[in-house]
């Protein structure tokens, strides 16, 4: 250990800063470190990217849903249009309350059964909302655990790292900056990479949270609206 501080010591005082020679010379666990890092990072970038094009297609698609849902085009129509493959969850929504009231409605159920058909739209359309978003915020929990514990990890490795240089410095009895420096970049680059998975997992995670949020709130506001609408029309014909 002691010949590859030195020889590490030379590789940076020849002017060796590259973090590929920093991998190169840190010891094994703080490689793994170093490995699982980057993996954890690409992997948050991925789930990163890939909300981010879901989440802003949800809203797009919502907008359009609901221009046609209140453009005063029948029902009916919108249900045929869309019953076989609702490509997103305010459809979906829309579909589940509709299939229930179609179900009530061919069932020819007595008037007292009818009276229990408003609460059981309500109920499809609420676990309608939890199915659908607990599927739009899949991944999302990669995210938070990214955030919470890769400097953690990061620290680890540079604690590891600065035992085994300071462990080095007293196996060679040379305490110059060409021998004590090597080690010490080794180490907090590992703390770097740690840094370099949290901060934009944490950022985005509580970015898409928040518009998760609010999308969730839409469908609920959405799931009330038609809920009414669907109300009126049951009044109408006497359930």
């Amino acid at each position: 250990m002691e010949s590859s501080v030195i020889d590490g010591g030379m590789a940076l005082a020849a002017g060796d800063f590259s973090l590929w020679s920093l991998f190169q010379r840190a010891d094994m666990v703080v490689k793994a470190v170093m490995i699982g890092l980057l993996v954890a990072s690409i992997w948050s970038w991925a789930i990163i990217i890939d909300k981010w094009m879901k989440v802003g297609s949800l809203s797009r698609k919502a907008d359009k849903f609901e221009d046609v849902f209140w453009s005063g085009k029948s029902l009916e129509d919108l249900y045929q249009n869309l019953g076989h493959k609702p490509a997103h969850p305010m459809a979906v929504v829309f579909v589940s309350a509709m299939r229930e009231l179609k179900r009530s409605m061919e069932k020819k159920e007595s008037s007292s059964q009818l009276l229990n058909v408003r609460d059981r739209i309500d109920k499809v359309m609420n676990v309608t909302i939890n199915r659908e978003m607990a599927q739009s915020e899949r991944n999302l929990g990669f995210l938070a655990t990214v955030g919470s514990t890769a400097p953690f990890v990061g620290l680890f490795g540079t604690v590891w790292g600065i035992m085994n240089s300071f462990t080095s410095i007293a196996a060679s009895q040379d305490t110059s900056l060409a021998v004590v420096a090597p080690g010490i970049a080794e180490a907090l680059f590992a703390t770097a990479l740690g840094l370099l998975a949290a901060i934009p997992a944490v950022i985005f995670y509580n970015k898409f949270t928040g518009d998760l949020n609010r999308y969730s709130g839409r469908l609920e506001g959405f799931a009330q609206e038609f809920s009414a609408i669907l109300s009126r029309q049951l009044d109408e014909r006497g359930m």
